[in-house]
């Protein structure tokens, strides 16, 4: 997939699997990774951004099995910033569908 187009998307793709429940970074690095290919060292970036945006709380769980985790929390803001961005999405993929599949239904 084209860096660009994944990158503007990538934002959609965090706030999406926080609104289903809190996670630290590397599992919303792997959740992303079971569909699309990404890297840490692209959505930690996000991750800052979003949460200096006020999209996400932050807070630190300590484990047993290594160094404490930073986890990720959803604010009411980022569900409506969510909610928009989604719409959006939509939009805009209903558009392309329409004029990429234009001519399916001709025969040619």
């Amino acid at each position: 997939m084209d860096t660009q187009i994944k990158k503007g998307l990538l934002d959609l793709c965090v706030l999406s699997f926080l609104i289903d429940k809190d996670m630290y970074g590397y599992e919303i690095v792997q959740s992303i990774s079971k569909s699309i290919e990404v890297s840490e060292g692209t959505i930690y970036p996000i991750l800052r951004r979003l949460s200096k945006e006020g999209y996400f709380e932050t807070y630190i769980v300590e484990s047993n099995e290594g160094p404490a985790r930073k986890y990720y929390r959803i604010t009411a803001l980022g569900i409506e910033f969510y909610k928009k961005q989604l719409n959006s999405w939509e939009k805009l993929k209903n558009g392309m569908d329409s004029i990429l599949k234009r001519g399916e239904n001709n025969d040619k």
